[in-house]
């Protein structure tokens, strides 16, 4: 594939000077991108005055968010919901790439700093799974490829180890491959990596963000396949009668609301009147922030704060600290968002990722 390093590049290392200057710029200057591949500079982009900063209480609910990762990590590396050896129940595939990306969002990576030996283990553990995998497909549905795309597009270049570049960018060019021949006629995703499977709106949420991550990391996403998303969200799940998306059609959840709303986005719809419809629908949902009603919390809450950060700095200063405050509540005395010993292992690091809105060091989470 042609590979183009867009602003990634200059976004994050501006960040890790400052964070660790005198340990990671001379290892990130070996990054092994491909040769050829034409270096574009912009300017990394500067939160306007009013964005709310991060602020001392949610620091410390990170960093114990960040230390219950470390303590709860399976001994291969990964982070799951029960026993990492059963590669399907476990979804290790989907913790594994959402712990990661949870301590990116504080500046740490593999092979760097207090955590580098953790996260290299992390690591390690995907690109195995990659490997061992005949197509490139792993896990137990399409959501663990979106995320697994993720975590290798933020990742890629970004390690202590110029080795791992070249391995890295194999697996997330698999999996690319396997998102971009499994979309649909309509131009959603559904569970299974085949275009038969149909569709649903939480699916293609989370497998589109995916894509426009790996997009940023310089891998072609087609024209085409950005239209088509753009057109499954517009004319089979947009409910203009109450400005949200549904899951199978045209409806109405607050996830699949939230999860529209930032594919939306992210394929060039920021200004259309139906995107901007939904985003209102959100911000006048009264039980967005209550844990009780809003069955699917943290999950629509992983969309919904950086579909606002797609919306501009006004609507993000107005929603970043109702859900900082709420998930600090609901932090747990051990440093998790882990409501039973068995729970889905998306919760602590969604968290994590949420709170850590602020440092913006994660391309695809910034506008």
């Amino acid at each position: 594939m042609n590979v183009i390093i867009n602003n990634k590049l200059s976004i994050i290392v501006t960040v890790l000077c400052v964070a660790m200057a005198c340990v990671i710029a001379p290892l990130l200057a070996a990054k092994d991108k491909p040769a050829e591949a034409p270096v574009i500079v912009k300017a990394p982009a500067v939160a306007e005055a009013e964005a709310p900063e991060m602020t001392e209480k949610a620091e410390k609910a990170i960093e114990r968010g960040l230390k219950f990762l470390i303590s709860s990590q399976n001994k291969d590396g990964s982070w799951s919901s029960g026993n990492a050896s059963d590669r399907g129940g476990g979804y290790a595939i989907a913790g594994t790439s959402l712990g990661i990306m949870a301590f990116m969002v504080e500046g740490h990576f593999p092979g760097f700093g207090k955590y580098g030996k953790a996260l290299d283990r992390a690591k390690d553990y995907l690109l195995k799974r990659s490997k061992d995998s005949p197509t490139g497909a792993m896990g137990v549905k399409m959501y663990e490829i979106g995320l697994f795309t993720i975590a290798m597009s933020e990742m890629w270049g970004m390690t202590s180890k110029p080795e791992d570049n070249k391995v890295i960018q194999v697996a997330l060019e698999r999996a690319v491959k396997i998102i971009l021949r499994s979309q649909s006629p309509l131009g959603g995703w559904r569970y299974g990596p085949r275009p038969d499977a149909g569709q649903d709106t939480s699916v293609t949420a989370m497998v589109f963000v995916s894509l426009a991550s790996a997009r940023e990391a310089g891998v072609l996403v087609p024209t085409e396949t950005i239209e088509r998303l753009t057109g499954y969200l517009r004319d089979q799940a947009f409910d203009e009668r109450r400005g949200g998306f549904g899951y199978q059609g045209k409806g109405y959840t607050i996830a699949c609301t939230a999860g529209g709303v930032y594919a939306a986005q992210l394929a060039g719809n920021r200004d259309t009147e139906w995107v901007q419809a939904a985003l209102n629908t959100l911000e006048n949902e009264p039980k967005m922030f209550s844990r009780k009603n809003n069955g699917n919390f943290y999950y629509s809450h992983y969309y919904a704060m950086q579909a606002m950060v797609q919306a501009g700095e006004e609507r993000y200063a107005k929603w970043y600290p109702k859900i900082r405050d709420a998930l600090i509540t609901l932090q747990q005395p051990n440093g998790s968002w882990q409501e039973k010993k068995q729970d889905y292992p998306h919760k602590t690091p969604m968290a994590i990722i949420i709170l850590g809105t602020p440092n913006r060091y994660i391309p695809v989470y910034q506008r």
